[in-house]
Order: structure tokens, then sequence, then C-alpha cells
């Protein structure tokens, strides 16, 4: 009987499959608060801004996720290269779920950074396990 090819997963790279995936409608906010872009430029842009440490290539559900909730609309249409661009702009409540995001994602970091910092240090040798 012939098996098929088991594929092994990088636990490093699920994890930033993971915190990707978390982040990006603050990311796609974020990204809007800056100008209007249409999808693939905000991609583009944070691949370039970041130098490649975050690349982005399945930004189009959170955007529209994002317009479907009424954070982000279409701010204006152009023609560019023969192609019709759909240029995004970010809401009053996209501003304030962009906020509620950040306010959030900053709150976790700091405590997982605290904790982290405590490596080797929580549990001082000779203390008993509770």
């Amino acid at each position: 009987m012939k098996q098929g090819k088991t594929k092994k997963t990088n636990p490093a790279q699920s994890m930033r499959d993971a915190m990707k995936k978390a982040t990006t409608e603050m990311l796609v906010l974020f990204m809007l608060r800056q100008k209007p872009m249409y999808t693939y430029q905000m991609a583009q842009e944070v691949d370039r801004l970041t130098q490649g440490e975050l690349s982005y290539n399945t930004m189009y559900l959170a955007v529209y996720r994002l317009q479907e909730r009424g954070y982000i609309e279409e701010a204006e249409k152009r023609i560019e290269e023969g192609r019709a661009r759909i240029y995004l702009g970010i809401t009053p409540a996209g501003q304030t779920y962009y906020e509620q995001l950040r306010a959030e994602y900053e709150i976790f970091t700091k405590a997982l950074e605290g904790l982290m910092a405590r490596d080797g240090a929580l549990y001082p040798e000779g203390t008993e396990d509770v």
C-alpha cells in the first residue's frame, strides 16, 4: 500500500503565518491611514517598507472583510497603464477599529515580551513545585 507524503511543517513558519493572519486587518488599516491605495499596492509597500520581512500576498480577504464591515471604502477609481485601479480609504469607523486593534496588539506584545524577558528567572532553584 502506497502512502502519501506527509508534509512537515516548520513550527516557526507556522507561527509567522498565524501572526500575519492575526495582524493583516490592522496592517491594512495602518496602510490606508497613510494614503488611499489599492490592495496590491499595499502588499508591495509593506514588503518594501519592511525589506521583505513582512510579505503579504493574501490581503484581499482582509480587504473584503473590512469593506463589508464599513471600515474601509472605495475612495477613487483610476485608469493607470490601461488598468482600472480601485483605491481604498479608511472610514471613521475604520479609524476607531484600527485604534482598538493597535491597543490590543500593544497590550498583548508588551505582556509577552515582559514574560519572555523573565526566561530562566521565573522559578529560582530550590523553589517548590506548585
